[in-house]
C-alpha cells in the first residue's frame, strides 16, 4: 500500500486565506489527484485528512468536506477503519466510461460543426504543428497533453453549456486513463492520424462525418482497454 499525504510528495500548497476554504481544498485536491499516475501501478494511493489539511494550510473541516465532495464525483472512496483511497476504475468502468464519453464528444462535434468559429476550428489544427515530420513518437509526453487538451476544446466548440458540465467530470476521469493508453502499442501514431481527419471533417462542417469520426475514435480507445488493458483488472 502506498501511503500518500505529505506535501514534500503531493505538491500542494497552502491556501490563500480567503473564505471558501472548502472549494480551494476541493480543486487542489481534484487537480493533485487527476495528475496522479493512476494506472501505472497496482499500489493503492491512501490519502491522510489530516497531513492535507497541514499541507493545505487549514483546518480538518473544508478537507473533510472536499473528500467528500470527490467521493461522490468517483474519485475517492470511505473505507471504514481503513480510511480514504484514491479510486483506480476497474476496465469494465472504464470501458463504460469511454462508451458515455463516444456519445457526448461526438455529439459536441456534431454541433462544433454548426456553432464553431473558422478561427476556433483553425486552432484545433495548430495544436498539432509540432509533431509533424513523425515528432509524435518524439515528443510523447508532450503529445500526451496536447491529445487532452483536444478532446476537451471539442467538447467546449459545441458551445452547448449543459453538454460541456455533463462532460467536465467524465472528462477529468477519461484524462487518466488517456494519458497511460496513449504510450501504448501505436495508439499515439493512430490518435494523430484520426485527429487530422476529425480537423478536416469540422473544416468542411461535414456534420454526420464529425460526429462519425470522433465517436469512432473514442469507441477505438474502448476496444483497446477492453482488449489490451490487463493491469485494469
Amino acid at each position: 500500500m502506498l501511503s500518500i499525504g505529505s506535501q514534500k510528495t503531493l505538491g500542494l500548497a497552502p491556501i490563500a486565506s480567503e473564505p471558501n476554504f472548502t472549494e480551494k481544498a476541493y480543486a487542489a485536491l481534484k487537480d493533485v489527484i487527476t495528475r496522479m499516475d493512476l494506472y501505472g501501478s497496482r499500489a493503492e494511493i491512501r490519502l491522510d485528512e489530516r497531513q492535507l489539511a497541514s499541507d493545505l494550510g487549514v483546518s480538518r473541516t473544508p478537507v473533510r468536506e472536499a473528500l467528500a465532495q470527490l467521493e461522490r464525483e468517483g474519485f475517492v472512496r470511505s473505507i471504514p477503519r481503513r480510511g480514504i483511497y484514491v479510486v483506480r476504475k476497474t476496465r469494465r468502468e472504464v470501458f463504460e466510461l469511454i462508451t458515455a464519453w463516444a456519445a457526448l464528444e461526438g455529439m459536441a462535434a456534431r454541433l462544433a460543426t454548426q456553432n464553431a468559429s473558422d478561427q476556433e476550428i483553425s486552432a484545433l489544427r495548430q495544436m498539432f504543428a509540432t509533431f509533424e515530420g513523425g515528432e509524435v513518437q518524439a515528443k510523447l509526453d508532450e503529445y500526451s497533453e496536447v491529445n487532452i487538451e483536444f478532446h476537451q476544446s471539442i467538447i467546449k466548440l459545441s458551445g452547448n453549456r449543459v453538454l460541456i458540465d455533463l462532460a467536465e467530470n467524465l472528462f477529468t476521469h477519461m484524462r487518466m486513463i488517456r494519458r497511460k493508453t496513449i504510450v501504448e502499442k501505436d495508439r499515439a501514431d493512430r490518435s494523430m492520424r484520426d485527429h487530422m481527419n476529425i480537423i478536416e471533417a469540422l473544416e468542411a462542417r461535414s456534420t454526420d462525418r464529425a460526429e462519425e469520426l470522433v465517436r469512432d475514435h473514442a469507441l477505438g480507445l474502448a476496444d483497446h482497454v477492453a482488449r489490451f488493458a490487463d493491469y485494469l483488472d
